[in-house]
């Protein structure tokens, strides 16, 4: 532990804030990747306080600008620039301008990571309003005149669901191929030959 601390005294101020944000951050970073394993990833919100409301740093789908996580990707892009180009650019404030850009560009590859995994959640919920003026097919008979139910199949988001429907006009043979034209009360679908 001591050759550790006598390495990171050795370096001038500059490499030892690039040392200290990298290996803090890639620390936390490593946490947070194995608390999102095992289902425990929890993201903190930084509050401001009455003075400024944190819900205007919202990018919209649960994405926050000063989250906890954007900050320690920033950190983590930031320091290890700053490490990686320290043999390469000479000019301390051009190394700073880089590991500032490079850390902004984690960030913005985090809100992209997040934004394509949000859209790939999906709640299972269907509304029953998406049917009309839907193809589908009988998958039960339909009496005729409303006399009576039967079911249709129809894909919705990708996936068959089963409602039960009802015609005006004659009886629907089970494979008949038809298209839903109104929804009533909320659960039947009154279908015609399509």
């Amino acid at each position: 532990m001591e050759a550790i601390l006598n390495w990171f005294t050795s370096l001038d101020a500059t490499m030892q804030i690039f040392w200290g944000c990298a290996c803090v951050s890639s620390l936390i970073f490593l946490v947070q990747a194995l608390l999102t394993l095992i289902g425990m990833d929890h993201d903190l919100d930084f509050s401001f306080g009455d003075h400024l409301d944190s819900d205007t740093m919202d990018l919209g789908g649960g994405l926050s600008l000063f989250s906890m996580r954007s900050i320690i990707n920033f950190f983590l892009g930031f320091g290890w620039a700053g490490i990686a180009f320290s043999n390469l650019i000479t000019q301390k404030w051009l190394l700073y301008i880089i590991a500032v850009i490079v850390g902004i560009c984690f960030v913005c590859l985090f809100f992209f990571i997040r934004k394509q995994t949000k859209r790939l959640e999906s709640d299972g919920t269907i509304n029953i309003n998406e049917c009309l003026n839907k193809a589908c097919e009988v998958y039960l008979r339909i009496p005729g005149q409303r006399s009576g139910q039967g079911k249709v199949q129809i894909s919705l988001h990708g996936s068959v669901h089963e409602f039960p429907a009802v015609t005006d006009g004659e009886q629907l043979a089970s494979g008949t191929h038809v298209r839903v034209v109104e929804v009533i009360d909320g659960g039947l679908l009154k279908v015609v030959i399509s």
